[in-house]
């Protein structure tokens, strides 16, 4: 509750010292004031099932996909190379997804589809 308040309390001082007009709060005898939220609230999701697990790694081709993150690529050629001393009987193959975060890459996926056993995804942030 006092969390409530508190942002509350920082809401409306930000509308005061931003000089927002058109705000009014209602005068009553309840001295509890009801204000917004300003995180809204996030669209409905469907969950969905993680993909199950391999049974082993030997022989199998696991992608290892960059989202463009910044230094990501550093971190995920690392990988590649670990599995390349590590395990070398498995083919890790490095690729760049196109686009940002959040654009779609089906030439990518229908590659991973046809060749990949299996997929790591780097995500920023």
């Amino acid at each position: 509750m006092k969390l409530h308040v508190i942002r509350a309390a920082g809401a409306l001082l930000s509308l005061y010292l931003l000089g927002l007009s058109g705000v009014v709060l209602a005068a009553t005898a309840d001295p509890a004031i009801t204000v917004l939220s300003p995180m809204g609230k996030p669209p409905a999701i469907q969950m969905l099932a993680m993909a199950p697990r391999l049974d082993t790694l030997k022989g199998k081709t696991i992608y290892v996909v960059d989202d463009g993150f910044v230094g990501g690529d550093v971190l995920l050629n690392e990988i590649v190379a670990w599995f390349g001393r590590n395990m070398p009987e498995v083919k890790a193959v490095y690729r760049r997804k196109a686009g940002g975060f959040t654009a779609d890459d089906p030439v990518l996926w229908a590659e991973i589809k046809e060749k990949g056993d299996a997929m790591i995804m780097g995500m920023g942030h």
